[in-house]
């Protein structure tokens, strides 16, 4: 096989199908694994192969998938099955619904499912290339199954030629022992499909046109019929219930993991970490165990995430640490810390070897480089300068019951413990405030914040208002301990 591959004309995808065993109200194709649904990761394979068209053919909930495809590849033309059931039938108007943009396709067109999401581009041009290069009208897709149960079976004459797909329902003993299955993934020679389709006939027990007399027709045209045997079963996998859902999200899942510590990243327990087709990551990070990756999320090289973290959308920058923490859209510098234990919503932004630590809830906050908010306390909605420091326990107080405010704190600050910061507010640079302090008004830069009220004791409150309590027992114990001691320096004296 050549190197080069040349574009398919056209790619469709058929994602037309109920799936009802998966008993959900969201339709099949669009069950997520790895970040992306089901047909999302068939579009995204067919994208690659850089197709003059891409057809997508619906009819189940079709309204609701159409409009999910379109927000992943707007560029998908988007065809409607008829009345007619088959895959015989959803190719013939997917390549109709293609004809009709303008000029009828020729070439190669690929036929693949919306719910076959481990399939790789890679096999996609091996197919291409193998048709193309062996001159086939119809090149099929297949693997080799110990036991292929269901599926229908591929029959091969002595050159190696497929001479037909056999259903296993209507398969004979001798072809039932067959190994090779059909995956129903198709190279076409686009004017042999578009002939054959409309010889295509639903006289059959199901009541179909099926895809697979396409190949026999061609067959008995005189054209040439092969199949490609691929070694990954996983790849034409489909889903149609939870179960093998989850089969092929562990298959995949594995695929990422793998690909990523061949590429220098090191993954401690891959089979407790779970990472999204979409996530990138540089060498030299480490991954620890019960680790999560969604999304757009970037981890820069010498970083260590987990254990048991997980982002969404989040950057995380070079030699960066993030320990048991649940983060979503937001950015972690270089050099920084965060957690364990804590909580970044959208908009969090730490400067480079900035902290969040234990026990820590921000959401709209911009910590500049150096700066730290070590414990226990909640930032939101507000603008920290560099090298300032938070004290534990401090909440910024940025809703008024109607409406958020931000309040701005600036540089080489040092917050005492317990601070109340009530929206808006700003802090100069160099400011201090003392432990306990309800900062209500602004503070001048290098100024001292405090909020100072004498100290009150009540005597023996506890014994006359608690009568009866461990407390109030303690508290006259204690007090008459003090009494003797009183009396012995008394008589001392």
């Amino acid at each position: 096989m050549t190197e080069a591959v040349s574009a398919p004309s056209a790619v469709i995808v058929l994602a037309a199908g109920a799936g009802t065993r998966m008993k959900s109200d969201t339709p099949k194709v669009m069950h997520p694994i790895a970040g992306r649904s089901m047909v999302q990761h068939a579009v995204a394979v067919a994208r690659e192969l850089a197709p003059a068209q891409l057809a997508v053919v619906v009819r189940h909930q079709r309204d609701k998938v159409a409009s999910h495809v379109l927000d992943f590849d707007s560029q998908v033309t988007i065809v409607d099955q008829d009345e007619i059931p088959g895959t015989g039938r959803a190719v013939e108007v997917g390549l109709l619904g293609l004809d009709a943009l303008g000029q009828q396709v020729q070439g190669t067109v690929v036929v693949t499912y919306g719910d076959v999401p481990l399939l790789k581009t890679e096999t996609l041009r091996k197919l291409i290339a193998f048709h193309e290069e062996g001159k086939n009208a119809v090149t099929v897709l297949t693997t080799h199954l110990d036991q292929p149960g269901s599926y229908g079976r591929i029959v091969r004459n002595e050159a190696g030629e497929v001479t037909a797909i056999v259903e296993a329902k209507d398969a004979s003993e001798e072809q039932l022992a067959i190994t090779e299955i059909n995956s129903g993934i198709y190279a076409f020679d686009a004017t042999v499909l578009r002939d054959a389709l409309t010889r295509v006939t639903t006289d059959n027990a199901q009541g179909e046109k099926y895809i697979t007399d396409v190949l026999a027709i061609a067959r008995e045209d005189g054209y040439r019929t092969s199949a490609l045997d691929i070694e990954d079963r996983w790849e034409v996998e489909g889903a149609n219930d939870r179960v093998q859902l989850a089969q092929l999200g562990r298959k995949l899942n594995q695929r990422i993991t793998e690909g990523h510590m061949v590429n220098g990243v090191t993954i401690v327990d891959p089979e407790s970490t779970w990472i999204d087709v979409t996530v990138t990551i540089e060498n030299d990070v480490t991954i620890l165990p019960g680790t999560y990756l969604h999304g757009n999320t970037h981890i820069a090289s010498g970083a260590v995430v987990g254990p048991d973290t997980s982002l969404t959308n989040v950057t995380v920058g070079q030699g960066a640490k993030v320990s048991r923490t649940e983060g979503s859209d937001a950015q972690i510098g270089a050099g920084a810390s965060v957690g364990p234990f804590a909580y970044l919503r959208p908009g969090t932004v730490l400067g480079d070897k900035g902290k969040i630590g234990t026990f820590v809830e921000t959401k709209n906050a911009q910590i500049g480089a150096g700066s730290k908010l070590p414990h226990l306390s909640y930032a939101g909605d507000v603008t920290i300068g560099e090298n300032s420091n938070i004290g534990a326990a401090s909440v910024f107080v940025n809703y008024d019951g109607v409406n958020k405010h931000r309040s701005t704190i600036g540089s080489n600050v040092r917050m005492g413990s317990d601070n109340m910061y009530v929206a808006p507010v700003t802090v100069g640079d160099g400011a201090y405030s003392g432990a306990g302090t309800i900062i209500r008004k602004d503070v001048p830069a290098g100024a001292l914040a405090i909020t100072q009220a004498p100290q009150r004791n009540i005597e023996r409150w506890v014994i006359e208002n608690r009568a009866g309590t461990e407390a109030a027992e303690a508290a006259q114990a204690a007090l008459a301990q003090d009494s003797v001691s009183s009396d012995k320096e008394s008589d001392k004296q």
